[in-house]
C-alpha cells in the first residue's frame, strides 16, 4: 500500500477545506439528504445537460432536471431536498463520508473478492488485484518508523502485531483504538490484507480512521479493501475523501478510475487516469475510451428497440469489464423483458446493488435513477413481487412525476396487484369462477404475467378445465423455466387428462430441483402408477 501521508495542515486549515467540501454540488444534495437543517433560504437553480436528454429519448424517456450547484456560503447550506432537488443531477463528485454511505446501502454482503488469488510461501492465499503498491512494499519502512519512535514504541508494537492472530475485528482493537498510533494500525492492516484477510484489514483502516480521519492514504487503503470485496460504491466515496484530503494523490485517481470503469462512467474514468500520473498507461486510457465506445452501441441498440442486439451488446460491456454499472444492467433487464424472458429479466436486475434513491441519483443522475427503478418495478411485477414493484415505481414518479411513461407502468403494476388480491379472496372463499374472472382481467391487462397465469390454472383445474389449466401452465412456464410450482400443477392436470408420460417427464424435472418435496412425489409416484396399469 502507499507511504503513510502527514498532514502538514493546521487544524484551521482543515476546517476550511472541510466547510468547502460540503459546498460542492453533489456534497450539498447529498448532506442536505442526510443531515436536514432548519431556517434556510437556498434557492435551487435547475440546468439540464444535453447529454440527460438523450439519454432519456434512448431509455424510457426518463426526464428530469439537473442537480442544483450551491450558491451560499457554508453558513446557509443546503437544508433539505424536496421533490425538486430530489430529481436533481449529480455534476461533481460526493463530500459525503463512507461513514455515512454504510448506513444507506443496502447492496449484498456476500459479494465475491475479486482478483487473483496466489498460494504464498507460507501456505497463506494472497490477493493481488488493486493493492497498489502493496505487493511492492518493503517492511524497512515500517522499521525505520518504529526505531525512530523508539524502543517503548517498538516493545508496543511488537505485543499489538502478536495480538491481531488472536483478534477477531472489532473486538479489543476498537477498544483501545484512541491509545495506537494510526500508523501502525494501518500497517497492521497492511499485513492483514497481504495475507487476504480482507475484512480484518478493512476493520484496522477503519480504526486508524477515526484516530486520524485527515490522512489519505487511510482511506486510499479502505477503497483497496472495499474493492476487493466488491462494495464498489463504498470504495468510489472512500477514493473520493482521500482525494479531497490530497488533490494530487495519484494511487486514489487510478483506483478511482477503476472504479469509474466498473460502473460505466468512461469520461470520469478518463479524467481520474490523467491525473493518476505515473500509474496510469496507455492500456487504461485505451480501455476507457474502448468501453465508451461500447456503451454507445448499448444505447443504439436500446434506441432501435433491437432487443436481441441490445443483450449482445450489454454482455460486451460486461466482458470488458463494466461489471457493477446499474445502467448496463437495467437496459439488459428491460431488453430481457421485451423478449418475455422474464426469469432471466429478474435474474438480471438482481444483480444491481439495492441503494437508497437519494445517494443513487446522486451519483448516477436522476435520470439514469429513474430509469433502473422503473426496470426493477417491471422485472418484480412479471414474477409476483407487486409491493417491491409499486414501491420501486412510486420512487420512479418522484424523481419525474410529469413522466407519463413512469405513471402508465405504475398505474399497471397497481392494477395488476389488485387483480391478483380480489382474485386470491375470492379463490380462498371457493369462488373458482369469480376468481378466475379477476385473474383474466388482470391478464388484459398484461398479457405475459406468470403469477396471474398460474392463479387462473389453479381456478381452471378447481373447475375441472383440466386442458385450460394446462395451457396457462405452459404459459407460465415459457415465461419462468423455473416455475415450479407451475410445473406441479401442469403434471396434475395431465395425470387427470390421462397423459401419464407427461406427468412423469414434469414430476421427474422437479424431482431433480425440489427432490424432498413430498407433494411432487405423491404426483410422481400417482402417474407412474397409473401408467404401469395400462401397460
Amino acid at each position: 500500500m502507499e507511504k503513510t501521508r502527514k498532514n502538514g495542515q493546521s487544524q484551521s486549515t482543515m476546517s476550511k477545506i472541510a466547510d468547502n467540501s460540503l459546498l460542492n454540488g453533489l456534497g450539498g444534495c447529498l448532506i442536505g439528504a442526510f443531515f436536514p437543517r432548519r431556517n434556510t433560504n437556498t434557492k435551487i437553480n435547475i440546468t439540464t445537460k444535453s447529454s440527460d436528454t438523450n439519454f432519456v429519448k434512448n431509455s424510457r424517456r426518463c426526464h428530469t432536471s439537473s442537480c442544483p450547484k450551491n450558491s451560499t456560503s457554508s453558513k446557509n447550506r443546503v437544508s433539505q431536498v424536496v421533490n425538486l432537488a430530489y430529481t436533481q443531477k449529480l455534476r461533481r463528485e460526493p463530500t459525503f463520508t463512507s461513514s455515512e454511505l454504510s448506513m444507506t446501502i443496502f447492496s449484498h454482503r456476500k459479494s465475491k473478492v475479486n482478483g487473483t488469488l496466489n498460494r504464498s510461501s507460507t501456505s497463506n492465499v494472497t490477493l493481488l488485484s488493486h493493492l497498489g503498491n502493496l505487493k511492492n512494499q518493503n517492511s524497512s519502512s515500517d522499521k525505520k518508523a518504529i526505531q525512530k519512535k523508539g524502543k517503548i514504541l517498538k516493545d508496543n508494537i511488537v505485543r499489538q502485531t502478536s495480538s491481531v492472530k488472536s483478534h477477531q475485528p472489532g473486538s479489543s482493537f476498537r477498544g483501545s483504538a484512541k491509545k495506537r498510533d494510526p500508523d501502525v494500525l494501518k500497517s497492521i492492516g497492511n499485513e492483514q490484507y497481504r495475507q487476504g484477510k480482507i475484512e480484518k484489514a478493512l476493520d484496522l483502516y477503519n480504526q486508524a480512521i477515526a484516530i486520524d480521519p485527515g490522512n489519505a492514504s487511510y482511506y486510499s487503503n479502505k477503497a483497496a479493501a472495499l474493492m476487493s470485496l466488491g462494495r464498489v460504491i463504498e470504495a468510489v466515496v472512500a477514493c473520493i475523501e482521500a482525494i479531497q484530503l490530497d488533490p494530487s494523490y495519484h494511487n486514489a485517481h487510478y483506483r478511482l478510475a477503476r472504479l469509474y470503469v466498473r460502473l460505466g462512467d468512461a469520461e470520469k474514468a478518463i479524467d481520474h487516469y490523467k491525473q493518476s500520473g505515473r500509474k496510469v498507461d496507455k492500456k487504461d486510457i485505451a480501455e476507457a475510451h474502448d468501453i465508451k465506445r461500447q456503451l454507445l452501441k448499448c444505447t443504439e441498440a436500446q434506441k432501435l428497440r433491437d432487443y436481441n442486439t441490445l443483450i449482445k451488446e450489454t454482455q460486451n460491456s460486461i466482458t470488458l469489464g463494466v461489471d457493477s454499472a446499474p445502467q448496463i444492467f437495467a437496459m439488459r433487464a428491460e431488453a430481457l423483458i421485451k423478449l418475455h424472458r422474464h426469469e432471466e429479466a429478474y435474474t438480471t436486475i438482481q444483480k444491481v446493488a439495492h441503494i437508497k434513491t437519494e445517494l443513487c441519483a446522486c451519483l448516477f443522475g436522476s435520470v439514469k435513477t429513474a430509469y433502473l427503478l422503473i426496470t426493477r418495478a417491471e422485472a418484480y411485477a412479471t414474477v409476483g413481487w407487486f409491493e417491491e414493484a409499486t414501491a420501486a415505481a412510486q420512487e420512479a414518479t418522484k424523481l419525474d412525476q410529469s413522466n407519463e411513461v413512469i405513471i402508465t407502468i405504475l398505474r399497471r403494476i397497481e392494477a395488476l396487484a389488485s387483480f391478483r388480491l380480489k382474485g386470491n379472496e375470492l379463490f380462498r372463499e371457493n369462488k373458482f369462477s369469480e376468481a378466475s374472472f379477476e385473474y383474466t382481467e388482470g391478464l388484459e391487462q398484461e398479457p405475459y404475467n406468470s403469477i396471474l397465469l398460474f392463479n387462473r390454472a389453479a381456478c381452471r383445474f378447481k373447475l375441472g378445465q383440466f386442458e385450460k389449466a394446462v395451457e396457462d401452465c405452459t404459459a407460465a412456464l415459457v415465461l419462468r423455466p423455473s416455475y415450479t410450482k407451475a410445473r406441479l400443477r401442469r403434471a396434475d392436470c395431465n395425470i387427470k387428462l390421462g397423459r401419464w408420460k407427461a406427468a412423469i417427464q414434469d414430476c421427474e424435472m422437479l424431482i431433480q430441483e425440489i427432490p424432498e418435496d413430498e407433494e411432487v412425489k405423491r404426483v410422481f409416484l400417482q402417474a407412474k402408477s397409473r401408467l404401469q396399469k395400462t401397460c
